[in-house]
């Protein structure tokens, strides 16, 4: 018997489908030699600093910095009660270690995500709770059953992923140290009041600093004036063209008598083509999605999207098999997936109108080893889906038509450069007219892409032509714009570097690949959003703007190696190069905790400035009505409508951030709470489903049976 540890619980699914197991026991199923259980993703987590010693249970400046000499591990904490483990995550632990030591099992396969994050997940629970059986590990770009039976026929030691592991354990204890101690000083030193933290972290400081540094450009910038010189010229056929004055490769004048003085010797001239060159172009279509390109993409093209919204639904289509693995800094494919390439092709064009154009090609700008990075671009899988949300839709749609792209005819056009000649005067420069006519659509035809034709009318050089309108205009030259998680993404992925240029450069993707970044694929969504959260950034439409609270911190927080692009593009290439073998944990660490020990001596001895004052929110105490469990006042609160007697262990509470309100885009109200409180049911209108319709319901909080907590139910009226 084999036991398989999946991250989650649909991907256990999936793989027990695909071994055809149906004995589901509680926990886990079981089945033709196998047995396939879950985690929820971290089952355990990091000791918290007070773990260690009961001193650090209160922040004082003198206990810090504070390295423990061995990390440990516990189970993670309850979202409610962070003081207490997580009951869901004890239990399957519990299962997890019965069915490691059953007899019967004689090998240990984890199935957790082939990235960092997913070997740290499975090799976390199977060492802490220890065994002396072989351990495997089965590497999966995409969960579909052929895959998986595929992969078990190929599944590594999973010593062979140490340096996997070191990589993981290392992001992990490096963000701990720096997080825990460098946040408690920051918020000793910089901050009066209590009940939030100055969040100082490795990634969140350099991604601040960019948004940052943009404010900042656009603040400073100061607008110039420059001017144009525009003729309008018209052939012996009556058509008219526009051209633009050229010298060398300018045609913006900052000043204007210069235009002028050109404009007054071209009164009453001709003109002639001095020269014309028609070229024949390609367009090729952009390049396969990584994560940072979609979430660029989706983010941009539709609205109310967030990069951290698109990595969760792009996630949820990888558990349910429709797409390979998300978390990807690929755009390309593995040379090896040709012959399944053609098949997912094949499979999923079937029904096109113009599958007829579709050809598949066995080329380098889709196959190339060279440009993958442990995991390929993100494709659809062979499986089609047959319903989805919309928001499932809008992604895999995105996915699936960039795939098809691929495959479809290169898009051609052709460019028309004029060039006019003022005749009769000596002039430095001519006018230039460029025009652009779409010969074959090709893979614009995927997604109806829009291309505008210029056309400019039919002349030979030598013709002569009527200078029939010459005018100067003024322009003024624009600030740059703010960030958007777009663009955002953009400079995070390659560090800053070229990032104003093409994304599909190869010096770029040299950036990429090289591991030189700000975060991973998988992290980059959770920076942006944590700094929105913390208060550092706020979004206004699409655009990212650095609070005033952001402002002070990037201005006063003195380690300003944290700010740095070139400093934590090393950290992550180091982490990058410790899954390669070139670096060392060990020496990766004592830089870590090096540097976390200056930067607190370094902050200790700095001036006192207060950049953040935290106010205790008026609580209006309020009486919403009788606690259901203890008869007592339940009372308005800063996070919730919970009960006076909370202090003898009283646990009512509605929480107003009530997760399962939100995935109705709902909050509960003061009313909400009355009514229930009162009537044990409340009527809500105006609930979103996941489709996105609006739809009325009676909601009811009610105690859970086998536990102190509450659920809600819903109910519909008749």
């Amino acid at each position: 018997m084999k036991l398989i540890i999946a991250e989650k619980p649909s991907v256990s699914k999936n793989i027990a489908e695909a071994l055809k197991i149906k004995g589901r026991q509680d926990g886990y199923l079981e089945g033709n030699g196998y047995i396939v259980t879950w985690a929820f993703g971290h089952l355990l987590q990091l000791y918290d600093a007070k773990d260690y010693d009961d001193k650090m249970s209160k922040w004082k400046m003198e206990n810090f910095p504070f390295i423990p000499p061995t990390f440990k591990y516990k189970v993670k904490g309850d979202s409610r009660n962070r003081e207490k483990p997580d009951r869901g995550a004890q239990k399957q632990l519990k299962i997890i270690q019965s069915l490691m030591r059953r007899p019967d099992v004689e090998a240990i396969i984890s199935a957790c995500d082939y990235d960092r994050e997913g070997q740290v997940i499975g090799d976390s629970i199977i060492y802490n709770i220890g065994t002396n059986k072989d351990v495997y590990r089965l590497l999966l770009n995409e969960w579909t059953p052929t895959e998986v039976m595929k992969g078990l026929e190929n599944i590594k030691k999973n010593s062979e992923l140490k340096p996997l592991q070191d990589a993981g354990v290392s992001r992990q204890w490096a963000d701990w140290a720096i997080g825990i101690n460098l946040t408690s000083v920051a918020t000793l030193k910089y901050q009066k009041g209590k009940g939030k933290a100055l969040n100082i972290g490795r990634v969140l400081l350099p991604t601040l600093k960019i948004i940052y540094d943009r404010d900042k450009e656009i603040e400073n910038f100061v607008p110039e004036n420059y001017f144009k010189l525009q003729a309008t010229f018209k052939t012996k056929d009556e058509e008219e063209y526009e051209g633009i004055y050229v010298e060398g490769k300018e045609e913006k004048f900052k000043n204007k008598e210069t235009l002028e003085a050109i404009q007054q010797a071209m009164l009453n001239k001709s003109a002639i083509v001095s020269d014309k060159q028609v070229q024949k172009k390609n367009e090729y279509p952009p390049f396969l999605f990584n994560l940072s390109n979609l979430q660029g993409y989706i983010t941009n093209k539709y609205k109310g999207w967030t990069s951290d919204k698109v990595l969760k639904v792009a996630q949820s289509l990888y558990e349910k098999k429709f797409i390979t693995y998300p978390r990807t800094a690929s755009i390309a494919l593995e040379e090896s997936l040709v012959g399944k390439t053609a098949k997912v092709l094949e499979t999923l064009t079937e029904d096109l109108p113009y599958k007829d154009e579709i050809k598949f090609v066995k080329s380098k700008r889709i196959f190339d080893n060279s440009k993958v990075e442990s995991h390929s671009a993100i494709v659809p899988t062979y499986l089609k889906p047959k319903k989805l949300t919309i928001d499932e839709e809008q992604v895999y749609q995105s996915i699936k038509n960039r795939f098809i792209m691929q495959f479809m005819p290169v898009a051609e056009y052709e460019e028309t450069r004029i060039e006019t000649k003022i005749n009769n005067i000596n002039l430095k420069g001519l006018f230039i007219s460029k025009g652009k006519v779409q010969l074959v659509e090709g893979w614009k035809k995927v997604e109806k892409v829009q291309s505008k034709d210029t056309l400019l009318p039919l002349v030979q050089v030598n013709d002569k032509v009527d200078l029939i309108k010459h005018e100067v205009t003024c322009h003024v030259t624009k600030p740059p714009k703010y960030h958007t998680e777009r663009t955002l993404l953009r400079v995070m992925e390659t560090c800053g570097k070229n990032y104003d240029n093409n994304s599909e450069s190869e010096e770029n993707l040299n950036a990429i690949l090289s591991g030189f970044s700000i975060g991973t694929p998988a992290t980059r969504a959770e920076t942006i959003k944590k700094l929105k959260d913390v208060g550092y950034i706020s979004m206004q439409n699409k655009n990212l703007l650095c609070t005033e609270l952001g402002r002070k911190l990037v201005e006063t927080f003195p380690i300003k190696d944290l700010f740095n692009l070139e400093f934590t593009g090393r950290l992550e290439k180091s982490l990058s190069d410790i899954e390669k073998r070139n670096f060392s944990k060990k020496e990766f660490l004592e830089l870590i905790f090096d540097f976390t020990s200056k930067s607190v001596e370094k902050i200790k001895g700095e001036k006192e400035i207060t950049i953040n004052e935290i106010t205790t929110e008026h609580k209006t105490n309020e009486v919403m009505g009788k606690c259901p469990i203890c008869g007592h006042a339940v009372i308005e609160g800063l996070k919730g409508f919970g009960c006076s007697n909370w202090k003898n262990g009283c646990k009512f509470v509605i929480w107003k951030n009530d997760k399962f309100l939100a995935t109705m885009k709902k909050k509960p109200t003061k009313t909400m709470v009355k009514s229930l409180l009162k009537n044990g049911v409340a009527s809500i209108k105006g609930l979103t489903s996941k489709k996105g319709n609006k739809f009325d319901a009676m909601l009811r909080y009610e105690k859970n049976p086998d536990n102190d907590y509450f659920s809600w139910k819903m109910e519909f009226e008749k």
